[in-house]
């Protein structure tokens, strides 16, 4: 891992056709402006990591009672919304 410091308005290039500009520096926050061709993808790191865990998940076999016990009463087992609770005196 290469790790850089820039200030706001500098840049760096990756390869001949991707360009990586600070716009600001906000206290912690970072705006970065991406120039890239328009074939390679530019994706938050959180988002590829949610995106394979759905996937992971959907691989997952469960029976549909189990996925109904993880809405935790929510729904009942036909589908509909349950009734609330009622707390006994």
């Amino acid at each position: 891992m290469l790790i850089l410091q820039r200030k706001a308005g500098q840049s760096l290039v990756i390869g001949e056709d991707i360009t990586v500009q600070v716009v600001s520096v906000d206290g912690t926050r970072v705006r970065l402006a991406i120039s890239a061709p328009e074939d390679v993808p530019i994706l938050r790191s959180e988002l590829v990591t949610a995106t394979a865990a759905n996937r992971d998940s959907a691989m997952e076999e469960a029976a549909p009672t189990e996925l109904l016990d993880l809405l935790g009463g929510v729904l009942d087992h036909k589908g509909t919304p349950a009734p609330p609770e009622r707390k006994e005196d």
